[in-house]
């Protein structure tokens, strides 16, 4: 993990990310989670794309399920915007760095994306992933549209991600504010088995997840400055987040069950 590799500019080392990450990750997307991927025609082959998506858990493992689903069946790496507790966390941040994710600020975004990236962002952050398990599938609000702003100024699609199977498997029952505040997180969970059973509590429960890629909703006609126009970026956001809920909706109507 410290030896001389070759990384880029951002910290993302493609040998560990191969065949350390996605190989550990592998495993649990297809035996534990059994992860059906829909729509992976809509990821370009090649050039900058956003790939933006709905977040949830209570624990963020539906975007390392993410990068490995679209590797897999793509070959192309997902470049995560992370929020800056991951950056401020000893070990995460580093091991986060190699595996491709940056900050989650417009200057980083708009260059990888100038670069011919694949960048992820989940623009709901700890609301998404930290809500209650009676919300679940229930889109927070996407934030200001920072994302959309970088999209429109590289000319690069939006590709919307629907992720069905997240939110169960660590149904959220309760939180701790003041252990949270102390320990400067954004909330201690409480699950029907956490912290009840201890460490076996953090055992994920084998949910069957549906990953479905929509219609890329491009950018590239737009004029120069249309990133400045508020009103713009708000109406394309409302639609990405519309298109993202609407399609929760359809995959949860088409799911047998929560298991299978």
């Amino acid at each position: 993990m410290t030896g001389d590799y070759v990384v880029d500019e951002y910290g993302f080392d493609e040998e560990v990310t191969q065949r350390f990450f996605l190989a550990a990750l592998r495993p649990v997307a297809e035996k534990w989670f059994r992860i059906e991927v829909r729509g992976v025609e809509n990821i370009p082959a090649e050039g900058g794309a956003l790939v933006v998506s709905n977040h949830s858990g209570t624990i963020p493992v539906d975007g390392l399920m993410t990068m490995v689903s679209i590797h897999d069946h793509t070959g192309r790496y997902l470049r995560p915007l992370g929020a800056d507790l991951v950056f401020r966390t000893p070990v995460v941040s580093a091991l986060a760095r190699k595996g491709g994710a940056t900050l989650a600020c417009n200057e980083d975004a708009e260059r990888m994306l100038r670069g011919g990236e694949l960048v992820g962002v989940w623009p709901e952050g700890f609301k998404g992933i930290g809500k209650p398990y009676s919300d679940r599938y229930k889109l927070q609000r996407f934030g200001r549209g920072g994302f959309v702003s970088a999209a429109i100024r590289t000319g690069v699609p939006i590709v919307p991600l629907s992720v069905v199977g997240a939110e169960e498997i660590y149904p959220l029952v309760g939180n701790v504010p003041s252990l949270a505040r102390l320990l400067g997180l954004p909330y201690v969970p409480i699950t029907p088995l956490f912290p009840w059973l201890g460490p076996l509590g953090l055992v994920p429960l084998p949910s069957k997840w549906l990953l479905e890629f929509g219609e890329p909703v491009r950018t590239d006609e737009y004029d120069e400055g249309a990133a400045d126009d508020p009103m713009l970026v708000f109406n394309v956001t409302d639609q990405v987040r519309e298109s993202i809920q609407q399609t929760l909706y359809t995959l949860l109507m088409q799911r047998q069950s929560v298991f299978r």
